[in-house]
């Protein structure tokens, strides 16, 4: 099924002005030309009520996300606001602390400002959406889902996590830990799951010792490495389920005087700050400004009209191994 941006590039012009054609906004007439011969050729058909909808709008998206300051989430916004500016439209960036209460009430202020949109990195898997799809709003969910029927971007997380776990077993470490994030967020769990397909498949039983479940922060990686370390037989190894857990883990390592390749460190994500070199830590990078630019792509297909089913975009990390071995 065609979609704006098909229509913009056989046309020659941005989707924004085939948004605006569609909505009655000034526009050439040589470009209103263009769109609707484009949009002839095409079969499209933007979506009657969805534009009825828009002209109740304005032309402001919310991205609503858990952690602002968390690097990988800034990074995804920057994808987010490329897009959205392109498009004309702004972007009100909402810090939800991972409270399902604050992040409702960002929901409640997208629906009373008549934003065109929302994009969501949920708070939790209490994340409630009701009121927001209510309101004919379209939502696209981010990095986790939300069990709703919308669309959604989303990371391997499994993969990656087994890709993390089989990088350390490969440098020849046996007893690998891995520090989740909450237990209750999905990309915790499926990373977690993923170590433990790692294990398994190389004939190792994933001690549940050796798994840690604890928030996505340094604090959270800092307090279940010590853990970790004060177990009658500590890991040779550890897999980060994300990159301020891998911060918190390096740093407690670093205090011990057990940096790598002494005790192997494997994280999902990019490592913000460290004082370690980045050749010592085999990283799976996650590309977070790419989901940022699907889900902005996504968000205003669906508000142009696109009325097709919902999808789910998953998207891969890469894996970069640690050059200083044991």
């Amino acid at each position: 099924m065609a979609t704006i941006y098909d229509v913009a590039q056989l046309a020659g012009v941005s989707p924004a002005t085939v948004s605006r054609v569609f909505n009655g906004v000034g526009v050439s007439d040589e470009k209103v030309a263009a769109v609707r011969q484009a949009a002839e050729q095409l079969r499209f058909t933007p979506n009657r009520t969805a534009r009825t909808l828009r002209r109740q709008s304005s032309e402001v998206i919310a991205l609503v996300i858990p952690d602002i300051e968390n690097p990988y989430f800034t990074e995804m916004a920057r994808g987010v606001e490329d897009v959205a500016s392109e498009a004309g439209y702004s972007v009100v960036l909402c810090n939800s602390d991972a409270q399902v209460e604050k992040e409702s009430t960002y929901l409640g202020i997208a629906i009373a400002e008549h934003m065109s949109g929302v994009i969501i990195a949920a708070a939790s898997e209490r994340t409630d959406l009701t009121a927001i799809r209510a309101a004919g709003r379209p939502v696209v969910a981010v990095d986790r889902g939300v069990g709703s029927d919308v669309d959604e971007v989303v990371m391997a997380n499994r993969d990656a996590g087994r890709a993390a776990a089989e990088s350390l077993i490969e440098a020849g470490y046996r007893r690998i830990a891995h520090i989740a994030g909450p237990e209750n967020i999905e990309t915790a769990t499926e990373r977690a799951e993923g170590w433990r397909r790692a294990l398994q498949a190389h004939g190792a039983e994933a001690d549940p010792e050796l798994l840690r479940f604890s928030s996505f922060r340094v604090d959270g990686g800092r307090e279940a490495m010590e853990a970790l370390l004060a177990l009658p037989e500590p890991p040779d190894a550890v897999v980060a389920g994300n990159n301020l857990i891998g911060v918190g883990a390096i740093q407690v390592l670093t205090e011990r005087g057990l940096t790598p390749p002494r005790l192997g460190v494997a994280v999902v994500g990019s490592l913000p700050f460290t004082t370690l070199s980045p050749t010592a830590v085999t990283l799976v990078r996650l590309p977070a400004r790419h989901m940022g630019v699907t889900a902005a792509r996504m968000l205003l297909e669906r508000i142009a009209g696109d009325a097709q089913p919902t999808r789910t975009v998953v998207l891969r990390g890469e894996l970069q191994p640690a050059s200083v071995l044991r």
